[in-house]
């Protein structure tokens, strides 16, 4: 296990900064996520890390240890990929015992160690099949055998579910996070899927164009997101974002629309303002203390243990609501919807970094 630690990485590919200054600080033993859209740099982070690429400026460090200029072969690390990359031509057995064969481990504990390993990710009975014989997951499971057979300090994993179906990537992340607590290897893991982020991570950076827009718990990510991108990304369906007028009325702000009337606490100096709110914090049940406003329906999903309503503010402005039940609305239909002011995040419409109320 290490401590990582990013000091003004940067990685430009030509003219292409496909990393800009990343300061991050990874705590022994902890998993964290790197998350993001595609194209925002995650992989080639994870990439600088393990040493497969060349960083352009800034160092990585393993507990005290500059590994900047190291190959990865000596950095202690391991990496899971999306394709599995299994040796095809192998058994199960050889292909975990390979990275222990390179380093000239002693044949008992070898043995010892595929034991250890195949009993945690319960692939034993596997270990004399070829990869052919074996199913995606279970491929899975042996890439990630072979990934800590040897123990590393540092573990990568970049989308290593991203090939496998629905309910086996529900599966395998309950798997992988269960595996962590075991084992407790620093872990790094890359993915554009925010459920997996959010269900896995103790500790998430969210990155966009280069940059970590924000790092922290998924707890600290979604109910205080740093911008518009962060609250957007998060959250599924993605927070409704209303631009508001800001006006004075007997000393308080207020954002204002056609529709709503919101407070703002304090003072907030421009003409305008985006409101955000999830739609999982709108509601049609009118509660003590609760703003409202109306809205027509445009479209109904209808997910049988929840609903996802499509609302028309005005002409220009949709609003989601996500409901945790079975509901009917026509299209057309105006409905009332409710919400409390304690889960409306309000943000600057220029810098679109996040107003603290």
């Amino acid at each position: 296990m290490a401590k990582v630690t990013l000091k003004g990485v940067k990685k430009y590919f030509g003219n292409v900064k496909a990393l800009d200054s990343i300061d991050l600080e990874i705590e022994d033993g902890s998993f964290v996520v790197l998350l993001g859209p595609s194209g925002c740099g995650k992989t080639t982070l994870m990439r600088c890390i393990a040493g497969l690429e060349e960083l352009t400026d800034g160092v990585v460090i393993f507990d005290d240890m500059d590994v900047s200029e190291l190959p990865p072969k000596d950095r202690n690390v391991s990496m899971v990929f999306q394709s599995y990359a299994v040796w095809p031509h192998m058994k199960v057995r050889d292909n975990i015992s390979y990275p222990l064969k390179l380093k000239k481990v002693r044949k008992e504990e070898i043995e010892q160690r595929i034991k250890w390993v195949s009993d945690i990710l319960h692939i034993s009975e596997l270990l004399d099949r070829y990869p052919a014989q074996l199913s995606g997951g279970q491929r899975q499971r042996v890439a990630v055998a072979r990934a800590i057979v040897h123990q590393p300090s540092v573990l990568l994993m970049d989308e290593p579910l991203s090939n496998l179906d629905a309910l086996l990537r529900v599966k395998m992340r309950s798997e992988l996070k269960k595996l962590h607590e075991r084992i407790k290897v620093t872990t790094i893991y890359v993915t554009h899927d925010q459920t997996e982020a959010m269900t896995m991570g103790d500790k998430i950076a969210v990155m966009n164009a280069g940059k970590i827009i924000q790092y922290g718990t998924p707890e600290e990510i979604y109910r205080k997101p740093r911008t518009i991108f962060v609250a957007g990304f998060v959250g599924s369906p993605q927070m409704n974002f209303v631009t508001m007028k800001v006006k004075n009325k007997e000393e308080r702000y207020y954002a204002e629309n056609s529709a709503l009337l919101i407070p703002i606490n304090g003072d907030f100096a421009g003409d305008s303002i985006v409101v955000g709110i999830r739609p999982e914090h709108l509601t049609l049940e009118n509660r003590e203390g609760y703003l409202s406003f109306e809205a027509q329906v445009y479209f109904v999903e209808k997910l049988m243990s929840e609903s996802i309503i499509h609302l028309f503010l005005d002409e220009e402005t949709k609003i989601v609501v996500k409901l945790p039940y079975d509901i009917s609305f026509k299209e057309g239909e105006k409905i009332r919807v409710f919400f409390s002011t304690e889960s409306v995040h309000f943000f600057d419409p220029v810098t679109t970094e996040r107003i603290e109320q």
